[in-house]
């Protein structure tokens, strides 16, 4: 192979590359989030500066996506912690949980997505919207929500899922120090939003080590929103540089 074809190559296995390369188009991807407060020091504990916690409030969400352009059907659920960065209210990519391995590792290498396998799974029992995450065999989160109690108006739908969102890229390198540590954000564009309720909803987190969203209790369900859009992804940017600024600072 010549290196100009190399040079040419997203993805590896070559010739079969884990996932496609993308742009990602989200057609009907369904959303069940709870935001619900948490404890101050706990979160405190896991947002990176120059991230800024206000009030303590998580969002736990469960998303059934069945048609992705190149990545094709799956779920996903997870953490997303409510923070500010230069004083503007954001989100933060806390921890993802995913059934799909191409998902997986074209959010890990072409974005900065947390992902990790999980089993999520979201569905209507009878009158009630039920997103559950399991980690192997054992469940780690059970949310319930009255099936479309009230209509949500499509303005509160978008300003749930369209705040600005960070995440850390950490990319070790061979020495197993990190090659690259930057925050990044990310915004959803091109989106329609197809139906969008609310209504009363529970969440229970359950301990585990290796899932351990419990690390983040649940005190009181602030909010709850079912809502169902065509989207797609933009690409993620640097804003902070932390070995730059180290470096910088060792200067």
């Amino acid at each position: 192979m010549r290196m100009d074809h190399v040079r040419r190559l997203q993805a590896t296995p070559i010739g079969a590359p884990a996932y496609s390369p993308g742009p990602y188009r989200f057609c009907d991807r369904e959303y069940l989030n709870v935001v619900y407060r948490t404890d101050p020091e706990a979160l405190r504990a896991v947002v990176p500066e120059p991230l800024a916690v206000g009030e303590p409030l998580v969002k736990f969400e469960v998303m059934k996506m069945p048609n992705v352009t190149g990545l094709g059907s799956f779920a996903e659920s997870g953490q997303v912690l409510r923070v500010e960065y230069e004083g503007q209210p954001a989100d933060y990519l806390h921890a993802i949980y995913v059934d799909s391995l191409a998902s997986i590792a074209s959010g890990r290498e072409i974005g900065a997505f947390p992902k990790k396998f999980g089993a999520p799974s979201l569905y209507v029992d009878s009158d009630t919207l039920v997103g559950t995450l399991d980690y192997g065999t054992l469940r780690v989160a059970t949310a319930t929500m009255g099936f479309k109690h009230a209509a949500l108006a499509k303005e509160a739908a978008l300003a749930e899922i369209t705040a600005p969102t960070y995440a850390l890229k950490i990319v070790p390198g061979y020495d197993r120090r990190p090659r690259v540590l930057e925050l990044v954000r990310s915004e959803i564009t091109d989106i329609t939003v197809k139906e969008a309720w609310t209504g009363p909803a529970r969440l229970q987190l359950f301990e585990h080590a290796l899932a351990p969203m419990a690390d983040l209790p649940v005190r009181e369900v602030v909010a709850a929103s079912h809502i169902r859009v065509d989207l797609t992804l933009a690409p993620f940017a640097p804003v902070f540089d932390y070995l730059a600024e180290a470096a910088e600072a060792r200067a």
